[in-house]
């Protein structure tokens, strides 16, 4: 097989490139209230934001198909993954070291990270270069207390599933039959929907953890649903145009993700019906609708491409930020009032961060590993 040229490369779908800026946003503005809820999932302001993760799987299916569908007769194995890891490892490593040059900020006993400032150096770096690799940690490296695979940049336990996937798209996905893949879709629709519905919790929250079978379940369950939909989605869609796709589609993501939650303490499962109906209904309909959209106009074109080039890096780097943040507010025992000022500057440089890591470092180095590798 020959390899696959980079000018060969497919032209983007401008709108999903801005809903995944605009969940990417979502997913920050929930860190940065996550604290001020102190735990009880009612009192969480965009309540649904962890749901953001699920699209972005959702997405990652549907554009894996759309890119690499029909060039395996010209495509290796070995090509492919190399696209894959250009496209990511470069900002995994830059939140690996974020997270490490902030790390010593965040002591709070209140949050149950009141032992950082005892962690050795050596141990912090070590960590560090284990997340450069994406390689999970145990118990013996949680320096958090979290039980995170990844305890200096929380997010990047989704990055590790992602690469699963990739893997499995990659080994059995890409040949399967339609009819097959429909199987697969049903299958893992009908596990997220017994899960949501008889766990303890009332939601899918969860999946950063190695440590412990249940969170591993959960993150096999939130992924295999919205990745196969999105593999399925783009191999049997019908677009169909619609005017103001990326308006509609954005305004119907943030109501979707910020609803307060369903039900009640002794009646959690109707949120997990809610968050099904997300997952298996209203996400694929909004993929659907940006796909079949299309952006008129060079600012808006703009725009999107503005939230499209920074969802990935705003992503992956902007916990260790708000790590920082909600340490300072369990700290002083602040409230949403006495710190909003501060929630929006958190918001703001982790734009500015993600911003900047994309621009001069994400962009040039991935141009210059595919010059090199590609």
């Amino acid at each position: 097989m020959k390899p696959l040229n980079l000018a060969e490369s497919k032209p983007h779908y401008e709108i999903l490139d801005g809903l995944r800026g605009v969940a990417a946003l979502v997913v920050v503005l929930f860190h940065v209230f996550e604290v001020h809820s102190q735990g009880n999932h009612f009192k969480q302001i965009i309540n649904h934001g962890y749901l953001a993760v699920d699209f972005f799987f959702l997405l990652s299916g549907y554009v894996i198909s759309y890119a690499y569908d029909d060039r395996w007769n010209k495509m290796s194995l070995k090509d492919f993954f190399k696209r894959r890891l250009i496209r990511l490892q470069p900002m995994i490593i830059v939140g690996s070291l974020i997270g490490a040059a902030l790390f010593y900020f965040q002591d709070s006993p209140g949050l149950g990270w009141g032992g950082i400032h005892e962690v050795p150096v050596w141990k912090m770096l070590l960590v560090m270069l284990i997340g450069c690799t994406l390689i999970p940690v145990g118990k013996g490296l949680d320096i958090r207390g979290w039980s995170e695979m990844h305890p200096l940049n929380g997010p990047a336990w989704s990055l590790f599933f992602e690469y699963i996937a990739n893997t499995v798209y990659a080994l059995f996905l890409k040949r399967v039959s339609k009819i097959v893949l429909w199987i697969l879709v049903i299958t893992a629709a009908g596990v997220t929907i017994h899960y949501a519905l008889t766990n303890a919790n009332g939601d899918i929250i969860g999946g950063w953890s190695i440590d412990n079978p249940t969170q591993l379940r959960i993150g096999f369950t939130r992924l295999a649903f919205p990745f196969l939909a999105g593999l399925l989605l783009a191999r049997i869609g019908k677009l169909r145009y619609t005017k103001n796709a990326f308006l509609f589609a954005s305004i119907l993501l943030v109501v979707l993700l910020s609803i307060p939650r369903f039900g009640s303490p002794e009646c959690l499962w109707v949120n997990g019906l809610y968050e099904c109906f997300c997952l298996i209904v209203m996400f694929p309909f909004i993929v659907w609708l940006g796909a079949g959209g299309k952006v008129n106009g060079k600012k808006a074109s703009k725009f999107c491409k503005f939230l499209g080039d920074i969802s990935y890096p705003i992503y992956i780097t902007h916990f260790p930020i708000a790590y920082v943040y909600m340490a300072w507010v369990s700290n002083n025992n602040y409230t949403l009032e006495d710190s909003w000022a501060q929630g929006l500057l958190v918001v703001f440089f982790s734009i500015t961060v993600a911003y900047l890591a994309m621009k001069f470092y994400d962009l040039p180095i991935r141009e210059w590993l595919r010059k090199r590798f590609l």
